[in-house]
């Protein structure tokens, strides 16, 4: 009783042990780890070996925090100098034995590359397609330095979601989520808020699926029937001629101008003009093809549990990575097309400087938003203490695919005899479906989405409905009637705006100006103040966060260009 009122830490060594080996044993007082059992007092193989005294003792005294407090309170739980490390936890027997534990969660955690890219494959979604067309909205210079500067600001967001559970005193949060941090600190209304955003994010991801998986099923399907009725076709639209041919589906120019631009026609080879008039009229990207899809995912989406489709994740990476070949290989097939007029538009290119700049910060916001989820990736990496290295390389990566594939198809885009205003929202929409390239591009990206469609409706539904319900299936009829409101939201998006580089800055601004600026800047300014450590240039810096969240949402709404005049060419029964 003696030794149990001696201080936890104590730099003097004990000068007996529970073995009488005479012993040398001692606390490593700079590790301050006073769990610390030297490897000759650890059981291996040979059952006679013992613990020191002062670790047998020490256990004891932990046993002892325990019986102070509840697990859930933090006031009078054990130092963090007291807790060892997972890997130097051992079971301490009543004969004085110790056995190294082994836990089995720790199998379970990721080394920091495997992280790392869980991190990017997770950002690296749709918004990857609409980066070439964001930055012709803004320019290729402003577009280049709004992506770097874009990208550090997420990422510091995102560093402040991340540690904002750890910055909660007395309260166990190793299970807590950005959504339970909001309800901490702003009570119902952050709980209520932040799911709302979290939703427009997920619908919003949702709806850009189903004018993706339009697209991308209708010039799949003309690919194939054209082939096996030897239909040689082109698009109606301006295009370049050769092999690596690009299509400028919505020119604002006048087709009959003095311009090297070539328009083509379809060419039926010997088949009845009826077949094929048969065949746009059931195969419509607009018209028919939203409505096909409900068919196929709209009972997919009822299914109880999506652990089925989250075993097809690794297509996305897939994906990714052949979308990068493609437009290496475009890029070197058509070469650079670049000229600088710093805020003159000219005929073929647009200026480096553009006032339609908040187009790509909407969509950016987006491109680089993980904040809702973060915690959860993070909790799985093997070493704690490099999470912010590791947040900081993913966003490196995501940063530079972006770069990549944005300056690429940018500089590549053949201006003259196209025009730089042409890129689409979705970048792939600039080649046609007779591209055997892209036709692969666009079955891999469809069969991705289609996994991963009843992915995001399965996170709707279990925020929603939990939230409501408290149940993450209440019923079947609930279900589908939650179901028939995304659906329904997809298929009037796809027949009557098709345009995902517009939907992707909406909701992107939107759930940002709370998930990315307001909350995190809020609750880091609260937890600060309470430790008083707010000073007035973090409180400054952080209102500017907020204040540049705002002025993102509203920047988006009144940068809206006007519609394209959409031609419809073989759509529409006949070329423009």
């Amino acid at each position: 009783m003696e030794d149990d009122c001696k201080p936890l830490l104590n730099s003097e060594q004990p000068v007996e042990s529970y073995s009488h080996r005479g012993s040398t044993d001692s606390l490593d007082f700079k590790a301050k780890r006073p769990f610390h059992v030297e490897p000759k007092n650890i059981v291996e193989d040979d059952p006679q070996e013992r613990v020191s005294a002062e670790a047998a003792i020490l256990n004891s005294r932990v046993h002892y925090y325990s019986r102070l407090t509840g697990s859930s309170d933090r006031l009078l739980s054990p130092p963090n100098h007291v807790i060892p490390r997972p890997e130097e936890i051992y079971i301490y027997s009543p004969l004085g034995t110790a056995f190294k534990v082994t836990g089995s969660d720790q199998s379970s955690k990721n080394p920091s590359i495997i992280t790392i890219f869980a991190i990017w494959n997770t950002m690296m979604g749709t918004s990857i397609l609409s980066i070439p067309w964001g930055i012709k909205q803004a320019g290729f210079t402003l577009g280049i330095l709004i992506l770097i500067f874009t990208g550090l600001l997420m990422l510091y967001c995102c560093y402040v979601v991340l540690k904002s559970p750890k910055a909660i005193p007395y309260v166990d949060t190793s299970d807590w989520e950005f959504p339970d941090v909001c309800r901490y600190y702003f009570g119902k209304f952050g709980q209520w808020s932040s799911l709302f955003f979290s939703m427009v994010s997920l619908i919003g991801a949702m709806v850009v699926y189903w004018v993706l998986m339009s697209n991308f099923l209708f010039n799949t399907g003309q690919f194939i029937h054209n082939y096996a009725y030897n239909v040689n076709m082109s698009d109606s639209e301006f295009g370049t001629n050769g092999s690596d041919r690009v299509i400028c589906p919505y020119p604002n120019t006048d087709p009959g101008g003095n311009f090297t631009i070539s328009t083509h026609y379809l060419d039926n080879s010997g088949n009845d003009t009826s077949d094929v008039g048969s065949f746009e009229h059931w195969w419509s990207k607009t018209n028919t093809i939203p409505f096909y899809l409900i068919i196929l995912l709209l009972p997919l989406l009822c299914f109880h549990s999506a652990s089925f489709f989250a075993r097809f994740t690794f297509l996305g990476t897939i994906s990714v990575i052949y979308l990068i070949a493609l437009v290496t290989v475009k890029a070197v097939h058509l070469g650079f097309h670049l000229e600088f007029h710093w805020f003159d538009t000219t005929q073929f290119y647009v200026p480096e400087f553009r006032l339609l700049f908040p187009q790509l910060t909407g969509v950016l916001t987006l491109a680089f938003f993980i904040h809702n989820c973060i915690i959860t990736l993070m909790k799985s990496n093997k070493h704690q203490e490099n999470n912010v290295r590791d947040l900081s390389v993913a966003y490196l990566l995501v940063g530079l695919t972006y770069l990549y594939v944005g300056v690429l198809i940018f500089a590549a885009f053949p201006a003259p005899p196209l025009f730089k205003d042409c890129i689409e929202p979705n970048f792939l929409d600039n080649f046609p479906s007779s591209d055997v390239m892209v036709f692969v591009a666009r079955t891999f990206l469809l069969f991705q989405m289609i996994t991963v469609y009843p992915l995001l409706g399965y996170l709707v539904r279990v925020q929603m409905m939990g939230q409501i319900f408290g149940n993450h299936y209440p019923s079947f009829f609930h279900v589908l009637a939650l179901n028939i409101l995304i659906v329904g939201a997809g298929v009037l998006m796809a027949k009557f705006y098709p345009n995902i580089g517009s939907i992707i800055r909406f909701s992107g601004a939107t759930c940002g100006l709370a998930l990315v600026f307001v909350f995190p800047a809020l609750v880091h300014m609260i937890s600060l103040r309470r430790q008083g450590l707010l000073r007035w240039p973090s409180a400054l810096f952080h209102i500017c966060l907020i204040l540049l969240g705002i002025a993102n949402l509203l920047a988006c709404n009144e940068s809206t260009d006007a519609p394209p005049d959409r031609k419809r060419g073989r759509e529409g029964g006949g070329p423009a």
